[in-house]
C-alpha cells in the first residue's frame, strides 16, 4: 500500500481541536528533554488556533497522523506548524503535508513559504533544508535559537 492511497487529506473542523492538541503533544514531546522545557506548539490553544487559521490534517484509518497550521501574508505562506504523530513519522506524511502548503501558496500567488523552528530541533532544520528551504535569520530566544526558514517557489 503507498502513501498516496492510504492517506487522505482533510481541513480541520472545530471538533478536531482535541486531537490536534493531542497529536502536537506527542509528536513534541520528545524536544522537551533536548531543550529543558515544552515547546510552544505544546502550549497553544487549539481550539482557538483552529478558529483563527487553516489546518490541514492527514488521516489514515479514521484517525489524525498529521497536520499543518498555515496563513496567508502579504507576500508568503507562513507555516505555523507541522507535525506527525510518533508512529506514523518516516513515511512521507510530512513531505507531503508540505507539498500541500505549497500548492496552497502558488495558488494564493504566494511565491515564498516561511517558518521558523528551534535551532536544537536539528532534525527538523535538516528536514527543510533537504526540502529546499534555507536559513533566512537566526535569533536568541528563551536560551535557545530560534532559527528562521523560507522557501521560495516556482510556478
Amino acid at each position: 500500500m503507498t502513501i498516496k492511497s492510504s492517506i487522505r487529506f482533510r481541513p480541520a473542523e472545530p471538533a478536531d481541536a482535541a486531537a490536534i492538541r493531542d497529536i502536537v503533544r506527542s509528536a513534541y514531546g520528545k524536544w522537551v528533554p533536548v531543550i529543558g522545557r515544552e515547546p510552544l506548539p505544546m502550549r497553544a490553544d487549539y481550539e482557538k488556533a483552529v478558529a483563527e487559521h487553516p489546518f490541514d490534517l492527514a488521516i489514515e484509518e479514521g484517525r489524525i497522523v498529521g497536520m499543518i497550521e498555515t496563513m496567508l501574508a502579504g507576500d508568503h505562506l507562513w507555516i505555523e506548524n507541522v507535525c506527525v504523530a510518533p508512529e506514523a513519522q518516516g513515511r512521507g506524511i510530512g513531505r507531503l503535508l508540505l507539498e500541500g502548503a505549497e500548492r496552497k501558496a502558488i495558488e494564493a500567488g504566494r511565491p515564498e513559504l516561511r517558518l521558523l523552528t528551534n535551532g536544537a530541533f536539528e532534525a527538523n532544520v535538516s528536514l527543510y533544508k533537504w526540502h529546499g528551504y534555507t536559513i533566512d535569520r537566526e535569533e536568541p530566544f528563551m536560551g535557545g535559537l530560534t532559527v528562521y526558514m523560507s522557501k521560495k517557489l516556482t510556478r
